[in-house]
């Protein structure tokens, strides 16, 4: 394809909606809005592996424990496997009575039937159905003109009232999203949703959700607001529905397009936990949800373990979240400059408790959300305390992960500021034998046994604890996870990395590991060892006992 002189020529720009007496702009988020996730469908079917059964289970489990009281969980006419997943849930009653699930379909008979049958003996459900109104699509896609793409949308819902009115064991709910709400004529958008109400006839009771996708993010947020906002004002019975957004990021302003369409009026927001979705993704509800804090308003959904709920979305989507990512990254709560240093310290001196929060530089109290203030302050390179991490690699070879090297530089502050000097590589790895290499109480590993077949691995280990010997035996799907069950007490390992240290005869191997005891804070262990194997048990144990020391500190 031949390159224009002047790309901007070939793009049309948006149609502004004319509101001169537009309203949103002076109104306040006061309260929570109604919360979809579409995680397990949206979510899902964007990922290059989508995931199984089983990850869908744990998600959704998450997704309950974070609040969430409607979940989008499949499109079972397009999968078998979503449609196994309803299936699991309804008959293996996994459905808290208080949440409602949702299932969404496209607007063919065939489908919706099958969506129907998937959803047999459901207490409650939202049948979420869609076709595309925009003119790209009706040109380009469908072949349909505007009388067409209408009488589909009535067609489809004649048939979903009729199937649900022939199940009346279930209580139903209704969902209709004129697809590509963001580029479709307005006026269109009400017709066509106008239809849908008329058959339906939703009350105030007994709420049509009608949602208004900005499938494609094509305009500035304030002017999807004003289309929220005109559409509110000129839709029928707006009593008896439910307005809904399903952002997408395109521009990279889907968290500010849901935000002004709540002040335009939107009751319901869609969408994935950290942004996941098609192109750049459907809008982040933690950080829509999150942001509520700052402005005082209780988001009715619970983050309190942040790191947690980060790692069942990381292990089901297998996507990283961005260590700069709002409120849950790795980074966003740590200051590097140490101008920022000094604010936050003063902050955090100043800050009396039950009091409202004004530490600089921290939008939210970390603590709100599971995080430590040691993450807050990290020592590097630009606040002058040495780069610790880059003294470690280079003269010991010793590569931390990125989590330890926050944990860790708290550990070798605390010295810094009690010797008031610096502190030398040799020094730092000192610190490092006596924190974490040298924890070996209560429990000093002795030795272990390993036996490994068909997939499934024994290990019988040696332990001394004081002057008492224990042996104890687990069993799992891997060395570490037998190790864990062969322990006396609940862990769940939070992170796993290793490498090499040095090559050839004399290569060693270090093995990190970031564990929870007993539901507990996340601490690190290492573990340095000729062998693999011995030095990822090195490292739990490390993890271990130092999880267990502090714990009986804080007890004293």
């Amino acid at each position: 394809m031949t390159m224009l002189k002047d790309p901007s020529k070939k793009y049309r720009p948006f149609t502004q909606i004319q509101i001169p007496d537009r309203t949103w702009p002076d109104q306040i988020i006061d309260k929570a809005p109604i919360w979809l996730s579409t995680d397990l469908r949206d979510g899902n079917q964007s990922l290059i592996e989508p995931m199984d059964a089983e990850k869908k289970m744990r998600f959704f489990k998450c997704l309950l424990a974070v609040g969430l009281k409607e979940i989008e969980v499949g499109f079972p006419s397009a999968s078998q496997t979503d449609f196994d997943f309803v299936r699991e849930l309804i008959e293996g009653s996994h459905i808290p009575d208080d949440v409602t699930i949702q299932v969404l379909t496209q607007a063919r008979d065939d489908l919706i039937e099958r969506t129907f049958e998937s959803l047999k003996g459901a207490k409650k459900a939202i049948v979420h159905y869609y076709n595309a109104c925009a003119p790209s699509f009706r040109k380009i896609v469908f072949n349909q003109d505007k009388a067409g793409v209408k009488a589909i949308a009535v067609a489809a819902g004649t048939t979903i009232k009729r199937l649900a009115d022939a199940a009346p064991e279930t209580q139903w709910g209704f969902e209709y999203s004129p697809e590509v709400f963001s580029s479709t004529e307005i006026d269109f958008a009400v017709e066509v949703c106008n239809a849908v109400i008329g058959v339906f006839q939703p009350t105030p009771a007994n709420k049509l959700i009608l949602n208004l996708p900005a499938t494609i993010e094509c305009a500035t947020p304030n002017n999807y607001a004003d289309q929220i906002e005109w559409f509110g004002r000129h839709v029928d019975r707006r009593d008896s529905v439910l307005i809904s957004v399903h952002t997408h990021n395109d521009r990279g302003t889907g968290v500010a397009a849901s935000e002004l369409a709540v002040m335009a009026g939107a009751d319901r927001v869609e969408g994935c936990l950290f942004g996941n979705g098609e192109r750049t993704g459907n809008v982040c509800l933690v950080t829509l949800a999150l942001n509520l804090y700052t402005q005082g308003v209780d988001p009715q959904l619970n983050f309190s373990d942040i790191d947690a709920v980060r790692k069942v979305v990381e292990d089901c989507n297998q996507i990283p979240v961005h260590p700069r990512h709002p409120y849950a990254g790795d980074l966003v709560h740590t200051a590097f400059s140490g101008s920022h240093q000094d604010a936050i310290r003063k902050g955090f001196a100043q800050q009396k408790q039950d009091t409202l929060w004004e530490v600089p530089y921290l939008p939210i109290d970390p603590a709100d959300i599971g995080r430590d203030y040691e993450a807050v302050i990290r020592v590097n390179s630009q606040s002058g305390k040495g780069g610790i991490a880059f003294l470690l690699e280079q003269e010991y070879g010793i590569s931390l992960p990125r989590r330890m090297q926050i944990e860790f530089s708290q550990v070798v502050q605390r010295e810094t500021d009690r010797l008031g000097l610096e502190m030398t590589a040799a020094q730092i790895h000192q610190l490092l034998e006596t924190e974490y290499l040298q924890a070996r109480s209560p429990y000093a590993l002795k030795g272990h046994r390993l036996q490994e077949e068909n997939g499934t691995s024994a290990v019988d280990i040696e332990v001394i604890e004081g002057a008492e010997k224990h042996h104890w035996r687990g069993i799992g799907k891997g060395p570490l996870e037998a190790l864990a069950a062969a322990l006396p007490v609940a862990v769940e390992v939070m992170d796993y990395s290793e490498h090499a240290i040095g090559s050839g005869t004399n290569a060693k191997a270090a093995a990190y590991i970031e564990l929870r005891v007993n539901g507990g804070r996340a601490l690190h262990g290492i573990g340095i060892d000729e062998n693999l194997t011995t030095a990822s048990f090195r490292a739990l144990f490390s993890a271990l006992n130092r999880a267990l020391s502090q714990a009986e500190s804080q007890a004293a």
